[in-house]
């Protein structure tokens, strides 16, 4: 903003004394913020712990390399349920959340007073707890087990699917919508040749985007006993069996490798 100098020249001020003062204000108190956070971290802290960790890792890299290669023929089955973990997850959870979606767009929910919060809380409630969460719940309904990991994968899965599918309804073009509802065409004829053929991409893209993730979520589900090669991870790092944990980690790290680059692939079709 222009000021006057001294001698009643304007020259130019990024801000007026006001706004700079405010802005001090907010690095003080965020300063301030963020040095009681740190002390409240460091009292909980066992520094000793923290000065001593690189020679802990140091002995457990001494310990788990090299790996023992021969436990890999222990590994296919795990591997293979935890992309049927996965797969499965992600197919449940595509099959709840194209209705969910279609309830909570704007332009496609039958009531936007009622209906549509609804849709939204279960988009909001599944969204909003970890797999890992659902796994430990669920594995107390229902027991440990790949089943348990499918549904934990599924439910974390349809508040993601539905919140980007209903968000891509609400985004199509309606020009398209209005000409097959003027040739008298029912509500359900204009989703199904209006709507849907907008959406079909989007849809194949958040699936294989959502399954990608997914890989990556069941790997570790095995660690509460949903199954899978977590469960393996598990019982090697109780035994402290430290060069199987090092092949069971190279393995899903192959494992997320090759998801990412099939996603990306499909993808690339698909756009």
């Amino acid at each position: 903003m222009p000021v006057q100098d001294l001698k009643g020249r304007k020259v130019w001020q990024r801000r007026s004394g006001r706004e700079s003062l405010g802005h001090w204000i907010m690095w003080l108190v965020g300063v301030a913020v963020f040095a009681y956070c740190w002390q409240q971290i460091s009292a909980s802290t066992t520094w000793f712990f923290v000065w001593d960790a690189p020679r802990i890792a140091e002995d457990i890299w001494t310990r788990a390399t090299p790996p023992r290669w021969e436990y890999i023929t222990q590994l296919g089955k795990p591997i293979w349920d935890t992309l049927n973990i996965a797969t499965l997850g992600t197919f449940f959870a595509l099959i709840l959340a194209v209705p969910v979606a279609f309830l909570a767009a704007s332009n496609t929910t039958p009531s936007k007073l009622f209906i549509r919060p609804f849709a939204l809380l279960i988009i909001v409630s599944t969204r909003s707890i970890n797999s890992l969460i659902w796994a430990l719940l669920l594995i107390a309904i229902i027991g440990p087990g790949v089943f348990a990991g499918v549904i934990a994968i599924a439910i974390r899965s349809i508040g993601f699917c539905a919140k980007l599918l209903y968000e891509a309804i609400e985004e199509i073009d309606q020009t398209q919508v209005e000409a097959i509802t003027a040739t008298g065409a029912s509500r359900w004829q204009v989703m199904a040749y209006g709507i849907v053929p907008q959406i079909l991409p989007a849809f194949a893209g958040i699936a294989v985007f959502r399954w990608d993730i997914n890989i990556r979520e069941s790997t570790v589900l095995g660690l509460v006993g949903a199954g899978g090669i977590g469960l393996q991870l598990s019982s090697s790092l109780n035994v402290l069996a430290w060069p199987q944990v090092s092949l069971i980690l190279l393995v899903i790290l192959a494992a997320v490798v090759i998801s990412e680059w099939v996603s990306a692939k499909v993808r690339g079709a698909i756009i």
